[in-house]
């Protein structure tokens, strides 16, 4: 059984894998706790979809994936709020005017350019076992950033959360809070795609945060929880993608998904035999 367990990570391309999963789920904990919390994760999965394009033109001209995919991300973070703002359009519906949108431009660049179909193939889907020494350098920049963002915006966040008229009140800008938070959400994305893809770092954006958040009340609790559930998820996937032959990413992402229905259901079924059985009536 030990051996089941440590033989994966014997190889150094499984230590870089397991190194820049576990990088990826701090970030994704961090801001998808805000997310989940906020009832914000069809934006995420918008922003999720939305750097493709970023990363399509990158192979495409040359430059980096991960600058094109960060650029795409504040882009459309941008005009989701323009156009909430500025039309009588609601925000679901810019979001998902703009996620149709950028999907459909990314898929034509990507198609107009079949020589590097492959290569961003394994950008979208991820390529958990191809991540190198500067991937990890990159996302520990990056992770480092939401990290002291998240300390240092933690009030303004907190009221942006629960009252945003009264952070109105108190002059904590929520404009400016809601800005810095998209950004960070686009950061965590940029952070995570060359792990876990940008198709699927949808699921440890919003699976441990929405598992931690059925066990905990606390929102530094419940951030905690969510990075244990998601390095979990890492480790596990990793751990079956490389015994079984399945695709890292989507194992990971799977995984994550799958933790939240199984602490549902634990939790339903303590909360069932705790019940006081229902009093009889007697004659």
């Amino acid at each position: 059984m030990i051996e089941f367990l440590t033989e994966p990570f014997e190889p150094a391309f499984m230590q870089r894998a397991l190194i820049g999963g576990l990088i990826a789920v701090v970030a994704t904990s961090l801001v998808g706790t805000w997310v989940v919390l906020r009832g914000l994760a069809f934006l995420g999965d918008a922003l999720a979809h939305g750097v493709i394009p970023g990363i399509a033109l990158a192979v495409l001209w040359g430059f980096s994936p991960i600058i094109g995919a960060f650029v795409a991300a504040i882009v459309m973070s941008g005009l989701v709020t323009v156009v909430s703002s500025r039309t009588t359009v609601r925000e679901d519906t810019a979001i998902g005017l703009l996620f149709v949108g950028m999907l459909a431009l990314g898929i034509v660049i990507v198609s107009r350019a079949r020589s590097f179909t492959t290569e961003v193939t394994a950008l979208l889907f991820g390529d958990v076992l191809g991540v190198t020494t500067e991937d990890i350098q990159g996302q520990a920049v990056a992770t480092a950033i939401v990290l002291v963002a998240s300390v240092v915006l933690y009030r303004p966040f907190l009221a942006l959360t629960f009252n945003r008229a009264k952070a109105q009140t108190l002059g904590m800008r929520p404009a400016l809070a809601q800005a810095a938070l998209l950004a960070l959400l686009a950061l965590s994305i940029v952070a995570s795609f060359q792990a876990i893809g940008t198709l699927l770092v949808f699921g440890l954006l919003v699976g441990p945060p929405a598992t931690a958040t059925i066990l905990v009340r606390r929102i530094p609790a419940i951030m905690a929880t969510s990075i244990a559930f998601g390095a979990l998820a890492v480790v596990a996937g990793l751990t079956i993608s490389f015994h079984y032959d399945t695709a890292g990413g989507a194992t990971i992402a799977g995984l994550s998904v799958l933790q939240f229905f199984l602490v549902f259901v634990a939790q339903e079924i303590r909360a069932t035999t705790r019940r006081p059985p229902a009093a009889t009536v007697r004659p």
